[in-house]
C-alpha cells in the first residue's frame, strides 16, 4: 500500500481559467488567507505525525518566505508548483521554461535547498505538452506529479498508460512519474483523493476506495479547508459547486482519514519503489 500526503501551496483566489483570478494583477485585489490557512494544516500533519510534500508556488515562496522555511523547519518537503499558476497548454515551451527557472530559483532562495519536484497548475501536462518533461529534467527536476490519467476540465492526459508510478522518458533522458491515482467504477476512471473531489464524496465511500486502492496520490490546498473564504461573485454555478462545495466538512474529513490510513510524503514514497521493475512510458517528440 502507498498513499502519498501532497498539498499545492496557493491561496484562495489562484482559481483557474477565470479571467478575475488569471494573474498577478487580479490576485492583487483580493485578501490574502493563505497563512492562517496553513498554519491549520500543519497544526493536523503534527498531531498525526506525518509528513507531507508541498508543491508550492514560486510566488507563495516570494511572498511568504517564512512560512515556506517554516514548513521546512517541521520536516516536510518543497516542490515547485510553477511559478505564476498558468496552465502548461497555455503557455509556449519557452514560456514554460522561463517561469519554471524562476520559480525553483525563489524556492530554492527561500529553503536552501535544492528543489527537485514538481505538480504543474491544474495537472495541465497533456498528450499536447510532451516537451514539458525535457524542461523539467534541464532544469533538475528529477520528480513529476502533473499527470490527471483521466478526462478533467484542464485537459488531463486520458490516454497515459499508467496511473501508478512510472518512469517517462523523453528522448534519453527519464523522470520519475507520480500520476494522480485513479478509482476504476463502471470502467471509467474515478478520482477521489484531492480537491473538488474528496470534498464531494462521501468519507465512507473514500474510506472504501481507499481500502481498495495499493496506491494513493493525494492533492489539496488551504481553501479546501477554509470555509470562511469569500466567494467570487463572477463564478459560474459550476465553478461555485466545484470550488465551494463540502468546505465545511473537509478539515474534519481529512483529520478521520489521516486517522485511518498511513500517509507518507513523496521523498518517502520514492525510497520503497524499485525504479528498475516500474512501467516506462516514452513521450518521445
Amino acid at each position: 500500500m502507498m498513499r502519498i500526503l501532497t498539498f499545492d501551496l496557493e491561496d484562495w483566489f489562484h482559481l483557474l481559467d477565470h479571467s478575475s483570478t488569471k494573474g498577478e494583477d487580479q490576485w492583487n485585489k483580493y485578501p490574502s488567507r493563505f497563512v492562517p490557512a496553513v498554519d491549520l494544516i500543519l497544526h493536523l500533519l503534527d498531531h498525526h505525525s506525518i509528513k507531507a510534500t508541498f508543491f508550492c508556488l514560486g510566488w507563495i515562496g516570494k511572498k511568504y518566505p517564512e512560512v515556506i522555511r517554516k514548513i521546512v523547519s517541521l520536516g516536510h518537503e518543497i516542490g515547485s508548483h510553477s511559478d505564476l499558476h498558468q496552465l502548461v497548454f497555455e503557455q509556449s515551451p519557452s514560456e514554460f521554461g522561463k517561469d519554471l527557472d524562476s520559480a525553483v530559483k525563489s524556492l530554492e532562495d527561500s529553503i536552501g535547498k535544492k528543489v527537485t519536484s514538481f505538480r504543474a497548475p491544474g495537472f495541465s501536462i497533456t498528450e499536447k505538452t510532451p516537451w514539458a518533461f525535457e524542461y523539467l529534467i534541464s532544469a533538475g527536476i528529477e520528480t513529476d506529479s502533473s499527470i490527471f490519467p483521466a478526462k478533467r476540465a484542464h485537459g488531463g492526459f486520458k490516454k497515459f498508460p499508467a496511473n501508478t508510478p512510472c518512469l517517462v522518458t523523453m528522448n534519453g533522458m527519464s523522470i520519475r512519474e507520480f500520476p494522480i491515482s485513479t478509482k476504476k467504477i463502471m470502467g471509467q476512471p474515478l478520482v477521489f483523493s484531492g480537491g473538488g473531489y474528496f470534498r464531494i464524496f462521501p468519507y465512507r465511500w473514500i474510506k472504501n476506495w481507499t481500502h481498495q486502492s495499493e496506491y494513493i496520490m493525494t492533492y489539496f490546498h488551504p481553501r479546501d479547508f477554509d470555509p470562511d473564504q469569500p466567494m467570487l461573485r463572477d463564478l459560474s454555478a459550476y465553478r461555485k459547486f466545484k470550488s465551494y462545495y463540502g468546505l465545511k466538512y473537509s478539515y474534519s474529513k481529512l483529520n478521520k482519514w489521516l486517522q485511518d490510513f498511513a500517509f507518507t510524503d513523496l521523498s518517502g514514497a520514492i525510497k520503497t519503489i524499485n525504479w528498475n521493475t516500474v512501467p516506462r512510458i516514452n513521450l518521445d517528440t
